[in-house]
């Protein structure tokens, strides 16, 4: 009989195409179902609480899959570490329910996006933030911030690419928890819902930013959202910002 494994990884997604499995790119998911085919001597499809984009990071992105090497959960973590690339790290990993899902079984996610506004990036983290050395009212994006917390319809803040149906994508969602925590060089947003769609906390990132610059104003945000339409919210940030730092269940 197959086990259900749960592991926990970190990854640094600067030299991958995302998460999902692409013919001829390197992706996450496809390190994992090549290590894993490798250990198992037969393919393994995994399954993540959520894709990432090509460019965006991890610090607690969880994944399931079933194994029917006998192989002890510890002893997974540290051959499957040995066979990936140094970018990719298996933090834990644990037997698990038969049939737990992570993605289904997810109830929450925490992401943070990171800002660095100091003039000059340095050299050791300008892979892990986005570079805005330029004036913003922080002010104004810490007052619009928590208005995008609550259970509506997000279709304003959905990638003009997220290929889901139509009723998929108007299922409401709900945003716990959205702040920002400006610093004098970092400043991080950090966002804590249910459920995203495709590039959703970045566009959220990139309409805070409009606040911060002064072409949207705080009392914008509900008519922006309650609009449902992708083109009244702002730009995508950049991806190298985004961390996936945890999943709830």
């Amino acid at each position: 009989m197959p086990r259900t494994l749960k592991i926990t990884l970190s990854y640094d997604g600067t030299d991958f195409h995302g998460w999902q499995v692409q013919p001829g790119l390197p992706t996450i998911q496809g390190e994992l179902e090549r290590v894993l085919a490798e250990i198992e001597s037969a393919a393994v499809p995994v399954t993540g609480s959520g894709r990432t984009d090509a460019g965006v990071h991890a610090l607690g992105q969880v994944v399931s899959f079933d194994l029917q090497n006998p192989i002890p959960a510890s002893n997974l973590r540290k051959a499957m570490n040995r066979l990936l690339p140094p970018a990719i790290r298996v933090l834990a990993a644990e037997e698990a329910v038969a049939g737990f899902h992570a993605r289904r079984a997810a109830v929450a996610k925490t992401y943070e996006y990171r800002l660095w506004r100091a003039e000059i990036c340095p050299p050791t983290v300008y892979r892990y933030v986005y570079h805005h050395p330029y004036p913003l009212d922080f002010a104004a994006m810490q007052a619009a911030a928590p208005m995008f917390e609550g259970t509506r319809d997000f279709r304003s803040l959905a990638g003009a690419d997220d290929t889901r149906e139509q009723d998929d994508l108007a299922r409401p969602r709900t945003i716990f928890t959205s702040r920002l925590e400006p610093g004098p060089e970092l400043a991080r947003f950090l966002l804590r819902g249910n459920g995203f769609l495709r590039h959703m906390v970045r566009n959220l990132v990139g309409t805070l930013l409009e606040v911060g610059k002064g072409n949207i104003r705080p009392e914008e945000i509900a008519g922006i959202l309650e609009a449902a339409d992708r083109q009244k919210a702002g730009p995508t940030a950049p991806p190298q910002g985004l961390f996936l730092l945890h999943v709830e269940y």
